[in-house]
């Protein structure tokens, strides 16, 4: 898939860069995929590392370039986000874990509307490879699907090399 060329490649404001400085959450919007964006996951098409602003928390999910959005998992719920963020510059490593347990060198991906940091996690469901959040103090990877915000216990996060 080819990058729109209205894609906003521009780091967000100010940029978060990680471990090697080339790592930064580009801006985005309505399926666009700027450059380098990082893919994490299929179901039925590429899905991509994303993050959103909802309820005053900024939430890492998939985005789904064909449905315009980044979907995220907050409060029982799917939500789809037109406006969002897209992890860009780096060939990151997925790590197995569970319980909450997050790796060291995860990628920070954004924080709880109380501030509890969020990171990158994804598992197998249902034939797919679906990006979500870990909430370390909720022992889980939560995903956005089919509406519902589902939890596992088992599932791999997104590291920095």
């Amino acid at each position: 898939m080819g990058v729109p060329p209205n894609a906003n490649v521009s780091p967000s404001a100010p940029a978060e860069l990680v471990a090697a400085r080339s790592i930064c959450w580009c801006d985005a919007a309505g399926g666009s995929m700027p450059p380098g964006a990082v893919e994490g996951g299929h179901d039925g098409e590429p899905l991509f590392v994303g993050r959103a602003s909802h309820e005053g928390a900024m939430i890492p999910g998939k985005v789904k370039p064909s449905h315009g959005v980044c979907y995220v998992a907050w409060g029982g719920e799917e939500h789809g986000k037109s406006d969002y963020q897209v992890l860009c510059g780096c060939k990151p490593q997925w790590v197995a874990t569970s319980g909450g347990n997050i790796p060291a060198n995860a990628i920070p991906a954004g924080e709880t509307e109380d501030g509890e940091p969020l990171f990158v996690g994804r598992v197998n469901h249902e034939g797919t490879v679906t990006i979500g959040k870990v909430q370390a103090s909720h022992n889980v990877c939560y995903i956005a699907y089919a509406g519902a915000e589902v939890p596992f216990p088992e599932y791999e996060v997104l590291v920095g090399q």
